[in-house]
């Protein structure tokens, strides 16, 4: 991914606007996650870790050439290969990573790895099914062949995964949802006077289409696989155990005639 043109447009007017959304969210849930080590992964121009409690913070990105990422990132590596112990990270944020990763699945898998478990994961996406995926999809669609498009736009360069795909990943992971959240309703325009114009749009996106923000947020958490116990339901009448066929009374009668007959006639 061009790390400059992710630069550039957190600082345009959309990206701004998507920060103002974004920061706050992460600023109430990372505060009420307890641990020892946490770890944010991409998005090196923003600290969501501002609020967290945990003692250890670390900001990873992939390597890069500008001087700026690197004074902030304070380990270099590739998001599908964490170099990180099992079970060592007791949080874990994703902003932003999965549409611009070349093996989300690994990427995915990777911070399964490291989570400890009752360790949490926070993932923020581009939802495909909102007003900002209509954009991509007709900006990949009518600008694809004109050589003024330039290709490497972010964040219209990157594949969009739902809110559905990403829980389905996440379950074969054995990682439990545990919250899903939405902001950013307005119109992805660049420029300051519609966003301004139409800013009602994020107070009734709120109320009347609450999954149909521009961005979505996932909390997950990493459950340890538990034994589960058979209880005896005792209201069930016991099962009456018999070890051999019981006989009547009538039957028994008649065998003692036959037996007491018998010994009659022998004398």
């Amino acid at each position: 991914m061009n790390f400059t043109n992710r630069h550039k447009w957190l600082a345009s007017p959309l990206g701004e606007y998507l920060l103002a959304n974004e920061q706050p969210f992460y600023d109430d849930i990372v505060t009420d996650i307890f641990g020892f080590n946490a770890v944010q992964i991409g998005f090196y121009e923003v600290n969501l870790l501002i609020n967290s409690r945990i003692p250890t913070q670390l900001h990873t990105e992939e390597i890069m050439s500008s001087n700026d990422a690197v004074t902030k990132v304070d380990v270099h590596c590739d998001g599908d290969a964490l170099p990180f112990a099992p079970e060592s990270l007791d949080l874990v944020l994703l902003p932003h990573v999965l549409e611009f990763s070349a093996n989300p699945h690994q990427a995915l898998r990777e911070v399964e790895r490291v989570l400890m478990v009752e360790g949490y994961v926070i993932i923020s996406g581009f939802n495909p099914y909102s007003s900002w995926g209509l954009k991509r999809f007709l900006r990949n669609r009518y600008k694809k062949n004109k050589p003024e498009n330039n290709d490497l736009a972010y964040p219209w360069c990157g594949q969009f995964f739902s809110q559905t795909r990403i829980k389905d990943w996440l379950a074969l992971l054995g990682l439990e949802l545990v919250s899903t959240h939405n902001t950013c309703y307005n119109f992805p325009s660049n420029h300051n006077k519609w966003l301004v114009r139409f800013k009602i749009l994020d107070k009734i996106g709120r109320k009347c289409w609450p999954k149909l923000g521009g961005i979505y947020y996932i909390v997950a958490k990493k459950r340890v696989a538990s034994m589960t116990l058979l209880k005896p339901n005792w209201k069930k009448s016991p099962i009456k155990v018999r070890l051999a066929t019981s006989v009547s009374q009538k039957d028994t009668h008649q065998h003692s005639h036959k037996m007491i007959n018998k010994k009659t006639h022998s004398q």
